[in-house]
């Protein structure tokens, strides 16, 4: 309740919570009627000044009170106790409307956006992009991580302890030995307890199943393995394997739980490995996904025993759902999608596995919205903003990012950050912004292999040990594996990031015919 006092030829109204005027003292209003000075939080406008002394009137107020009891009611914009409220104003609903919705809880969401020739997804945390995926039409020899192939050996090649195989696209992807399985009982007898050579295992000709674990990148052909993996929502199966395991991730005592489902619904002649996304799922829930997959597992049997000619035999679905299946919980409060067949599909699929989020997929019409779904979440701008190869810090520091064809190389530079103490000071602050950075960058670019960043050189072994470890923590919100190394004498961080796909620049770009993609162009008269 707000406190109104009445002093002769003094007005106050003080907006601070009861009890807290008491405790700090009032202070003197300013004489002559003037108007008191706003507070800070104060939500509603001053009252009129009002006369004072001998100028003040002696008639009643309209209500036939006299003017000091008028003086201690309460002030003429907020009604009397047990009176009935003024309605809000209608920006102050709407927004009660919008935050009373139970759905903006999450911190990600997710854009989808589709063209002709190409869908975009981008990653959002806040209004913050960290993650761009691109995924073409042409995407059926590039794209195929995870798709499930019968492959020929076309060559084994012992020196590099891998063979070529043969799996219907263009291009032969490589199998190397630490991916192969086998049966003891098939192969040659060797020396007790040493490994068969892949010579040994494979042959020219012979046919396998075989899963693409990485997709083809630039010369180099797809990566297989032989330990095929269906991955659902809640569990992924694994055929004809003793493999078994839960998440990590998970608190002891759901993995206790999840240990005694997994008992009752495994399948007899198959591993299975119980996701993240497990946590908290019943019994019913979690055998209907694992029944879900030994039906996909028997249809690949099937397609695979039809022929011996090198084909597809399963393939991933669009990226769309693939990304909500690995991703999609209760920390997404979005998922809008600009095309409607797209958008059915999503909700289809999210309706049936996880029903609880299924008001979260929204349809975005771009024939209503007065703006592109990338720009009404400003995701265009933050794109173009990760194509730059100079990214400025908020300090005013800034990277510069180059990618070589052996490793990226990421240089922290002081830029406009003058600081404000010493220089060491200055450094220090300046690398662990740009250590939260280059996380970021790397995950939004996805950045692969080598990566070499060369922070400004601190003198004080204490804050090389803080801004390592401040590069670690950022890494961690990062699903993609990697490792890195301490921070040298000369500021050089060594780290390394498994390598997935081509990267942003590259998905988004073609190589200049004129310069090769040097970005020179030599002086053939000089020469």
């Amino acid at each position: 309740m707000t406190d109104s006092t009445s002093v002769p030829g003094q007005t106050e109204v003080d907006h601070r919570p009861p009890g807290e005027a008491e405790h700090n003292g009032a202070a003197p209003g300013p004489e002559g009627g003037a108007p008191p000075r706003p507070r800070i939080g104060d939500t509603r406008p001053a009252p009129a000044p009002r006369p004072s002394g001998r100028d003040a009137p002696s008639t009643p107020a309209a209500n036939g009170t006299p003017l000091e009891a008028a003086a201690v009611a309460p002030p003429p914009d907020r009604p009397p106790e047990g009176a009935e409220e003024e309605p809000a104003p209608k920006r102050s609903r709407s927004r009660r409307r919008r935050s009373s919705r139970a759905r903006s809880v999450g911190r990600y969401s997710m854009c989808v956006h589709v063209q002709p020739e190409l869908t975009q997804i981008a990653m959002l945390e806040g209004r913050a992009l960290v993650e761009h995926y691109v995924a073409r039409g042409s995407d059926e020899t590039t794209q195929i991580d995870g798709n499930i192939y019968w492959g020929r050996v076309q060559n084994v090649l012992p020196g590099m302890e891998a063979a070529f195989i043969d799996i219907g696209i263009p291009k032969n992807a490589v199998l190397y030995r630490g991916d192969v399985r086998y049966d003891r009982d098939d192969i040659e007898a060797g020396p007790s307890g040493e490994q068969p050579r892949i010579e040994q295992v494979l042959r020219p000709g012979q046919t396998i199943l075989c899963q693409v674990t990485k997709n083809p990148i630039g010369a180099k052909g797809a990566r297989l393995t032989q330990e095929v993996s269906l991955p659902g929502r809640f569990a992924v199966l694994v055929p004809n394997s003793t493999t078994f395991g839960i998440s990590k991730r998970l608190g002891d005592n759901e993995r206790r739980r999840l240990r005694r489902i997994v008992e009752e619904v495994r399948p007899e002649g198959h591993g299975l490995i119980v996701r993240t996304a497990a946590e908290g799922v019943s019994a019913e829930e979690l055998s209907r996904d694992v029944a879900t997959l030994l039906g996909q597992w028997s249809a690949v049997e099937a397609e695979a025993a039809r022929s011996d000619q090198p084909r597809l035999l399963y393939r991933e679905p669009d990226l769309a759902v693939r990304l909500l299946r690995e991703e999609l919980s209760s920390e997404y409060r979005s998922v809008i999608i600009d095309d409607p067949s797209l958008y059915e599909e999503v909700r289809h699929y999210v309706s049936s596995v996880s029903p609880e989020l299924e008001d979260r997929v929204e349809f975005y019409d771009p024939a209503v919205e007065p703006l592109p779904l990338f720009e009404r979440f400003h995701v265009h701008e933050q794109l173009h903003k990760a194509l730059d190869r100079k990214v400025w810090l908020p300090s005013g520091g800034s990277l510069i990012i180059e990618r070589t064809e052996a490793l990226t190389v990421i240089d922290v530079n002081t830029g406009k950050n003058v600081g404000k103490t010493n220089l060491e000071e200055t450094v220090y602050r300046n690398n662990l912004e740009a250590a939260e950075e280059v996380a970021r960058q790397l995950r939004l670019r996805d950045i692969g292999g080598i990566i070499v960043i060369d922070f400004i050189d601190m003198e004080i072994r204490e804050n090389r040990d803080k801004v390592a470890a401040a590069l670690r923590t950022a890494l961690a919100r990062d699903k993609t594996r990697t490792q890195v190394g301490d921070i040298s004498e000369l500021g050089l961080v060594e780290m390394t990031r498994k390598r997935i796909s081509e990267g942003l620049i590259e998905s988004l770009s073609t190589v200049c015919d004129v310069c090769s993609g040097r970005g020179i162009v030599l002086d053939t008269a000089a020469l």
